[in-house]
């Protein structure tokens, strides 16, 4: 339960965050670190897996970009949607609780798979169960915080990327290693069982407090919910500008172990624990850096909003595409730290900034719209095109066929970071709250 006594420094801002005291917003804030957590290693793993995947069902890398992208893709995005909507109207934690069973029991499912294809099955079940995941944590942390600490609080969430790619590359490289891919899948979608029972005991939703509120807040239709984000021009241009990113997130990031294992040569399990703890670190300083840093200007000028994100994936484009074209791992690790650095700084303000321009009534809806497509094209579409350009490359190139596939993919950073700096003229005008 939330503490009876408001925040004042929250009270006197819109929304429920005055409902809650500092340290019951940390208590909250954690606990949906651990989902985020939960459901970045459930998605991370299978790209240190890929390999011994490989060897034993005998499949092009085109099938693995289908198994690691459009298999849980495909669901994830079509059930986004209506999902949102009841994490506009309903109860969050109800759905969160269901959402983290379904993703863990479905990765646990993955690892007693008989043949590549129940193994496909099982993998589009788990996109079925994260599709419950980011809307509506997100939409909660808007709700705990006030409008002052959001960003930080959205860069703190985002640094669940930092215990997954930790947990899913370094450990799960050094799991896989002794024990197998069956037995990692099993061994990490069993703790997320654990975590839904922690969050139905425990996590709050504001709108049981705040009854009145709340139903005037997500009375909005789906169509109008629509029709009102279709007309916010600033809200097109993240969309258009989050969908590249997600391209290049998902399309090149699920292929790196394994060109560090065939191009690099470096065994996968230190290429899991090195590559898996430089990326958590980028993500961490990253993304709480770059969460306080927008915040500071933001206070200044709302089009930092736009500006930092535009300048950080733009300064990104160069280092994360330079580390594909450098034979030694060392050096591949230090500029694949910096590119990081540089892209997980800009997610906490373009999140933010979404969820600024939006609107209280539509929050879940704009985050499920923008993960809709970003997860359909990007996830889905990304490894497979990734996968496809790597078959044809490798075709003439041998191995080194998959940087060439990286390389290009990864280029899509610029397009993203000229779409997100197009909207800083109109952000002012679009801005809700």
């Amino acid at each position: 339960m939330a503490a009876p006594i408001s925040d004042p420094a929250a009270a006197a801002q819109p929304g429920f965050s005055h409902l809650y005291t500092p340290r019951r917003r940390a208590l909250y804030l954690a606990i949906l670190f651990l989902v985020g957590t939960s459901s970045a290693v459930d998605r991370v793993v299978i790209s240190v897996l890929l390999e011994p995947i490989k060897q034993e069902f005998q499949v092009s890398d085109t099938m693995l970009g289908l198994l690691s992208g459009l298999s849980f893709a495909i669901l994830y995005s079509v059930l986004g949607i209506p999902i949102a909507r009841w994490a506009d109207r309903g109860d969050r934690v109800t759905l969160i609780t269901v959402a983290l069973s379904v993703w863990s029991a479905m990765t646990v499912l993955c690892g007693m798979a008989g043949s590549f294809w129940q193994l496909l099955v099982a993998r589009i079940g788990v996109g079925v169960g994260e599709a419950g995941a980011t809307p509506p944590a997100q939409s909660l942390v808007v709700d705990y915080f006030p409008v002052s600490q959001r960003a930080r609080a959205i860069g703190i969430l985002a640094t669940t990327g930092t215990a997954g790619y930790l947990l899913g590359l370094s450990l799960g490289g050094q799991l896989v290693s002794a024990h197998g891919w069956r037995t990692t899948l099993i061994a990490f979608g069993v703790p997320g069982l654990v975590i839904a029972a922690l969050i139905w005991f425990v996590l709050d939703e504001p709108r049981r407090r705040m009854l009145a509120e709340a139903r005037q807040a997500s009375g909005e239709g789906l169509r109008e919910s629509l029709r009102q984000l279709a007309a916010n021009r600033t809200y097109r241009r993240l969309l258009l500008a989050m969908t590249f990113y997600h391209f290049v997130a998902y399309g090149s990031l699920v292929f790196i172990p394994s060109h560090i294992v065939r191009v690099l040569q470096i065994p996968i399990a230190d290429a899991g624990l090195y590559y898996g703890a430089t990326s958590a670190a980028a993500v961490l300083v990253g993304s709480l850096g770059g969460g306080a840093v927008c915040d500071w200007l933001v206070k200044r000028d709302k089009r930092w909003l736009v500006w930092f994100p535009a300048i950080g994936f733009g300064l990104g484009a160069l280092p994360n595409c330079a580390m594909f074209l450098i034979d030694d791992f060392n050096g591949f690790l230090v500029v694949s730290m910096i590119g990081g650095l540089a892209l997980y700084a800009s997610l906490p303000a373009a999140f933010t900034a979404i969820h600024a321009i939006c609107g209280s009534a539509r929050r879940a809806t704009a985050i499920a719209i923008l993960l809709f497509l970003g997860n359909l094209l990007g996830f889905g579409l990304g490894p497979v095109l990734t996968g496809a350009l790597s078959d044809h490359f490798s075709a003439d190139l041998g191995a080194a066929g998959l940087r060439y596939a990286l390389l290009i993919v990864m280029a899509l950073l610029v397009p993203t970071a000229v779409l997100m700096a197009s909207a800083a003229p109109m952000i002012g005008r679009d801005l809700k709250d």
